[in-house]
């Protein structure tokens, strides 16, 4: 696991009513909205929290048909064990900066190779060595900038 992956465990479970979730969960599997009421939480919070809970592995849902045919989600703990100590993080690190360094590598030639294609004239004559169209007169273009607008009104 690396660090970012280690980083995204450790946060899915650090709230206060997500291990309130996990407790209740514990020793029984629950409908949400019987989990709702024992916790004293709206279902739409709730199923925010089991939601992070859920894609971290902590807890699984299934649903199941009632007897009048409507679908209840069950929810129920995932056995898991955390452990956290100096080595699992030094190794969370060094795993994640092995993957970094060749993305990082590629994406400084990407954006080097967008930046060369650039629409703008100035940069596509860079990029493929045309010169520049001469005048009539044979010399290099006019500047543009100064328009006959702001001519007049010096």
């Amino acid at each position: 696991m690396n660090a970012t992956q280690l980083i995204a465990r450790l946060s899915a479970i650090a709230s206060p009513h997500r291990f309130r979730i996990i407790a209740a969960l514990a020793g029984e599997t629950l409908h949400v909205s019987e989990l709702a009421r024992r916790l004293q939480m709206s279902r739409a919070l709730l199923y925010m929290h089991l939601q992070r809970l859920e894609e971290q592995g902590y807890v699984s849902g299934h649903l199941e048909l009632s007897d009048d045919g409507k679908a209840l989600k069950f929810f129920e703990v995932v056995p898991f064990d955390l452990s956290l100590d100096v080595p699992a993080i030094v190794a969370a690190v060094e795993s994640e900066s092995q993957f970094e360094a060749q993305p990082e590598a590629e994406s400084r030639s990407d954006a080097a190779s967008r930046s060369a294609s650039r629409s703008d004239p100035a940069s596509r004559a860079a990029v493929s060595h045309e010169p520049e169209p001469e005048s009539e007169s044979g010399s290099a273009p006019e500047s543009r900038s100064a328009s006959p607008t702001s001519e007049s009104r010096n």
